[in-house]
């Protein structure tokens, strides 16, 4: 091995551990704030359910765990990207797929309280077609890379 070789290993290895700390530290922090979201969730859930007020905050409780479902699915994004050094799409698209279905249950929320002649309901109803869209667009992808994924499997056995 030459000593530019050995120049580009050493290189290539000092990156790889950077990129391991770096990993570690969004880890680190996205279990913090996953488990931070939780507690306080925990303890709204509480409150609401002992005021009797549960029903009428429902949305912001829903809201509030796929909050924590999102920075469960990029700590797991996390941990994937660290365990196999490359970019997995899957988790990404079910990181989307959670941001969209969150972004539909607050808008609905809101479309109650809009008057359905304001330009605020539009803005509202379009959002919402948009996002419908994305969401199926995100299913569709999902459903094709398990299968994919699926065949690939069987293909290696």
């Amino acid at each position: 091995m030459t000593i530019e070789q050995r120049n580009r290993v050493w290189v290539a290895r000092v990156f790889t551990i950077v990129e391991d700390v770096v990993y570690i530290g969004l880890g680190l922090l996205l279990a913090g704030c996953s488990l931070a979201l939780l507690v306080g969730g925990i303890i709204i859930f509480g409150q609401n359910l002992m005021a009797g007020s549960i029903t009428t905050n429902i949305v912001a409780l829903l809201d509030r765990v796929l909050l924590i479902l999102l920075v469960v699915e990029l700590l797991y994004t996390v941990q994937v990207s660290f365990r196999e050094h490359a970019l997995m799409p899957e988790p990404f698209l079910l990181i989307g797929l959670i941001a969209g279905i969150r972004r539909v249950l607050l808008l609905t929320a809101e479309l109650a309280q809009v008057h359905e002649k304001s330009d605020v309901f539009q803005h509202i109803i379009v959002e919402l077609v948009v996002l419908t869209v994305m969401i199926v667009a995100l299913v569709i992808s999902l459903v094709l890379l398990r299968k994919r994924s699926g065949s690939v499997t069987e293909h290696a056995k």
